[in-house]
C-alpha cells in the first residue's frame, strides 16, 4: 500500500527556477505533493503549463512563470511579477543552469553561462531579499556542482573572452555559485531569519543541462551515464534540493555546501577576498550597489 505524502509545506511559497525539466521538475512535483505553492520558473511555456496542470491532483499547487534569465531586465521583470503574485516567499531556490557549447554573449554583453548560472541568482536574490526577510524564517538555496573544484576565478578574464571552453565556463559558474552562497550567508544579519545554502546534486546524466554543450561534452556525458553505478537519478538529486528547501535540519544551518552529506568546498570558494571581489564584480555587472543585503 502506498503511503500518502506529507503535507507539511501547506503554508509555504517556494520560488524554483529551472523547474520545468530535469531535477527541477522532480523537485517542483515533490514540493507540491507536500502542500507547497511552487512558483515554477522556466523558459518553455508548454512544459511549464503541463507541470502546473499535473499539480491539480496534489495537495499543493504549481504556478508557472515564464522567464529567460539571460538578461538583467528579464530577471528584474520576474522579480516584479513574483512580488506582485505572492504576499510571502518562504524559499528561493536557484536551479536554472546551462552549459553553452560556444562563447555567446547576452543582450547585456555578458557571457551566457555566467549570466544564467551565476548573475541571475545574484540579482534575483537581491531583488527578492526584502520579501524573503519579511517572510522569515526563509531560505535561499543554490544548485551548484562539485565541478566547481576544477575552476578558478580569473578576474582579469572572468567571462573567458581569451579562450573559451564549455566545461571551463560551466565549472567557473559553479564555483561562483558556491562562493556567492557562502558570502551571502556571511552578509545576512543574524536576526534576519534567512539562511543560504548550496548543493551538489551529483552527476545526473539524464538531465538536459548539457543540451547546448559541445558535441564531445554531450558524448562524454552520455557514455558516462551508461556506466553502472555512475551517476545520480533525477529524483535523488531533486531530493537533495528539497532537503535544503524544506527540511527542519536546515532551518537554521547556513553557509553549507551539501551533497549526500555536508561537503567542504574548494579553497577559492571559501577565501574571503575572492568571495568579496566576486560579490563586488557581480554587482557591477548587473548594475546594483554591492552594499546588500
Amino acid at each position: 500500500m502506498q503511503s500518502t505524502p506529507p503535507t507539511d509545506l501547506a503554508d509555504r511559497v517556494i520560488v524554483l527556477t529551472g523547474a520545468t525539466s530535469g531535477i527541477g521538475r522532480r523537485a517542483a512535483a515533490t514540493l507540491a505533493e507536500r502542500g507547497a505553492t511552487v512558483a515554477a520558473v522556466g523558459r518553455n511555456r508548454e512544459r511549464g503549463e503541463a507541470l502546473a496542470a499535473e499539480s491539480d491532483a496534489t495537495a499543493g499547487r504549481v504556478r508557472f512563470h515564464r522567464a529567460d534569465l539571460a538578461t538583467r531586465s528579464a530577471v528584474r521583470d520576474l522579480a516584479a511579477e513574483l512580488r506582485e503574485s505572492y504576499a510571502r516567499l518562504d524559499a528561493l531556490a536557484h536551479n536554472a543552469g546551462l552549459s553553452a557549447g560556444s562563447r555567446t554573449e547576452t543582450a547585456d554583453g555578458t557571457e551566457l553561462t555566467l549570466a544564467v548560472n551565476h548573475l541571475a541568482p545574484y540579482l534575483l536574490t537581491r531583488e527578492l531579499f526584502d520579501r524573503l526577510a519579511a517572510s522569515a524564517p526563509a531560505r535561499v538555496v543554490v544548485t551548484a556542482s562539485d565541478l566547481h573544484r576544477r575552476a578558478t576565478l580569473d578576474f582579469d578574464d572572468l567571462q573567458l573572452a581569451d579562450g573559451y571552453d564549455p566545461l571551463d565556463a560551466y565549472a567557473r559558474s559553479k564555483l561562483a555559485n558556491v562562493a556567492f552562497t557562502l558570502e551571502l550567508a556571511d552578509r545576512i544579519p543574524d536576526d534576519a531569519g534567512v539562511t543560504a545554502n548550496c548543493l551538489h546534486p551529483g552527476f545526473v546524466p539524464s538531465t538536459n543541462l548539457f543540451r547546448d554543450a559541445a558535441l564531445r561534452t554531450r558524448l562524454a556525458v552520455r557514455v558516462a551515464g551508461l556506466v553502472p553505478g555512475v551517476g545520480t537519478t533525477r529524483q535523488a538529486a531533486a531530493d537533495r534540493l528539497v532537503r535544503l528547501v524544506a527540511s527542519p535540519e536546515y532551518a537554521e544551518r547556513t553557509g553549507r555546501y551539501v551533497g549526500e552529506e555536508e561537503l567542504t568546498p574548494a579553497d577559492p570558494a571559501t577565501d574571503p577576498e575572492t568571495r568579496e571581489r566576486l560579490w563586488t564584480v557581480s554587482a557591477d555587472l548587473v548594475g546594483v550597489d554591492p552594499d546588500w543585503p
